[in-house]
C-alpha cells in the first residue's frame, strides 16, 4: 500500500513501524474471509483491510482520531486471524496496537464509556479489587437489568460464586517430584488467579510431577495486555515492567529454563515484551530475553514425557483453539498432540479459526457483537457432541461456558486428571 508520512511523522518511532506495517499491505482481501466482525457485519471498514485504511489515514494526515475510526476499531477483537490468513506478513496486531493507543490519547469519548474503560483497566489487573467488586456484582446479578446497557454485560458475566484465593498463587518455589528436569517460572496472572484457581492449582501438579521445578516469582503479576488493548499504553508497560524486573531477578538467582503462561491471551503479550520495549534503552535487552524464555504451557509439556496413568475414560473432547494461541502465538498441534497422548479423542471443531468472541474485555465492551460470535462458536461445538471442552485460555472458557451446558475445562486439568490429579470438578 502507498503511504505519504511526513519526515515530521516518521520521527516518531511508533509511527515509523506502523507505516512499514501499512505499506506491506497490497489490498488483496483474504483478510476478509476470516475476520469475524466482517462476517457479521459484511461492512469492509469492519474488516482488517478497511481498519488499515482508517488508520492509514488518520496516522498520515495526523490526525486526532474521529468517531467512525473509533467505532470500527472499538470492534476489532484483536484476535489476529487476519494475521494466519495473510499472504504478505502483515502484522495488523502491532498496528491496530498503536492506533488504539492514538485513539486513546487523541478522541475525547462520552463521560459514561470513559469511567467503564478506567475501571476495568483498573480492576481486573489487580486480583485483591477484582475479587472486592465481584463479591459486589454477584448479588446485583437479579437487578442487572435495570442498568444503564452498557454496565448490563459487567454484571452478566458475573460469576455466580468466586473460589476462596489459592495458597498456589503466592510467591514460592514448588520443587520437581523427582529428578529436576527444568526451573520454570509460573505467571500466574490476575483476573485467572480470581475466577478459577483450579488452572494454576492444575499447571503445578502436572509440571512438578513430571520434573519441573515451578517458581511463582515475588513481584510478577498481570502481564499488561487488558489495559494495553484498551489504549492505556502508560498502565500496560508498568505492568510489564514489573515481571520484567521480577523475572530478571529469578534468572540472576536461581535460573530460568522457561516462563510459562498458561492463559494464552497474556502469553502472546509476555512474547511481546521485546517489541513493546524495543526502544528503551534500559529495558530492551531484559525484555528480549524474558520474551525469548516465554511459552505457553502446551510448549513445555511437549518437552516432557507425559505419563499417562490409563485410568481416565476415553472422552470425546472438543479443544477449542484460543484465537491468541492459534493465531497470536502460532501454536496449533501440541494441545492436541498433548491430549490425544493423554488417552483422549480429540474432535475438529468447524470454524475452529474464528473467535469466541471473549477478546479480553471485548465481551463487556462490545455485547452484542461478542453475544453473537458466541453463539457461532458454540453451535459448531456442539455440533461434534463433545463429553467436554478443553481451551488454553480462561476468557474463552468463561465465554463458551455462559452459552452451553456441556462442562468446559483448561486443556492443563485433563492432563493433569490423566497423569495421576484430581477429576476436573465441572466433569460429571
Amino acid at each position: 500500500m502507498q503511504t505519504h508520512f511526513s519526515l515530521t511523522a516518521l520521527a516518531d518511532p511508533d509511527v515509523a513501524q506502523s507505516e512499514k506495517i501499512i505499506r506491506a499491505c497490497v489490498h488483496c482481501g483474504f483478510c476478509t474471509a476470516t475476520c469475524p466482525t466482517y462476517l457479521l457485519t459484511g461492512d469492509e471498514l469492519d474488516s482488517p483491510r478497511g481498519r488499515i485504511y482508517l488508520i492509514k489515514e488518520m496516522l498520515e494526515k495526523e490526525l486526532p482520531a474521529d468517531a467512525r475510526t473509533t467505532r470500527h476499531i472499538d470492534r476489532c477483537l484483536s484476535c489476529l486471524s487476519c494475521m494466519t490468513t495473510c499472504p504478505s506478513s502483515v502484522h495488523y496486531m502491532h498496528l491496530v496496537d498503536h492506533a488504539r493507543a492514538h485513539i486513546e490519547k487523541t478522541f475525547p469519548r462520552p463521560l459514561q464509556e470513559r469511567l467503564l474503560r478506567s475501571l476495568l483497566a483498573f480492576v481486573l489487573p489487580r486480583p485483591a479489587l477484582f475479587r472486592l467488586a465481584l463479591r459486589i456484582a454477584t448479588p446485583l446479578k437479579p437487578f442487572a437489568g435495570r442498568l444503564p446497557k452498557r454496565l448490563r454485560a459487567l454484571f452478566a458475566l458475573a460469576p455466580k460464586s468466586l473460589p476462596p484465593a489459592s495458597d498456589v498463587d503466592s510467591p514460592q518455589v514448588f520443587p520437581a517430584q523427582g529428578a529436576r528436569r527444568m526451573r520454570v517460572a509460573l505467571l500466574n496472572g490476575c483476573a485467572q488467579s480470581v475466577l478459577d484457581t483450579r488452572i494454576n492449582e492444575a499447571t503445578v501438579r502436572l509440571l512438578t510431577r513430571h520434573g519441573v521445578e515451578v517458581v511463582v516469582a515475588e513481584g510478577a503479576g498481570c502481564c499488561g495486555a487488558l489495559p494495553h488493548h484498551l489504549g492505556k499504553v502508560g498502565q500496560s508497560h508498568a505492568f510489564a515492567r514489573r515481571n520484567i524486573e521480577a523475572w530478571t531477578r529469578e534468572i540472576e538467582n536461581g535460573g530460568l529454563d522457561h516462563i510459562v503462561v498458561n492463559t494464552s491471551g497474556c502469553g502472546t503479550s509476555v512474547k511481546d515484551y521485546g517489541f513493546m520495549f524495543r526502544n528503551d534503552a534500559r529495558l530492551a535487552e531484559k525484555a528480549a530475553r524474558i520474551s525469548s524464555l516465554a511459552r505457553d504451557v502446551s510448549e513445555v509439556i511437549e518437552m516432557l514425557d507425559l505419563a499417562a496413568s490409563g485410568a481416565t475414560p476415553r472422552l470425546r473432547v472438543a479443544y477449542h483453539s484460543a484465537c491468541s494461541l492459534q493465531h497470536g502465538q502460532k501454536i496449533t498441534r501440541e494441545p492436541v498432540a498433548a491430549l490425544e497422548r493423554a488417552g483422549f479423542d480429540v474432535l475438529p471443531v468447524p470454524e475452529g479459526h474464528i473467535c469466541c468472541g471473549s477478546a479480553g474485555t471485548y465481551n463487556l465492551l462490545q455485547p452484542e457483537m461478542a453475544g453473537a460470535l458466541r453463539a457461532r462458536k458454540v453451535a459448531n461445538i456442539e455440533s461434534v457432541a463433545p463429553d467436554v471442552i478443553a481451551a488454553g485460555n480462561l476468557g474463552c472458557m468463561m465465554q463458551i461456558g455462559a452459552g452451553t451446558a456441556t462442562p468446559i475445562v483448561h486443556t492443563v486439568e485433563l492432563l493433569d486428571w490423566a497423569t495421576g490429579g484430581p477429576k476436573p470438578s465441572s466433569i460429571g
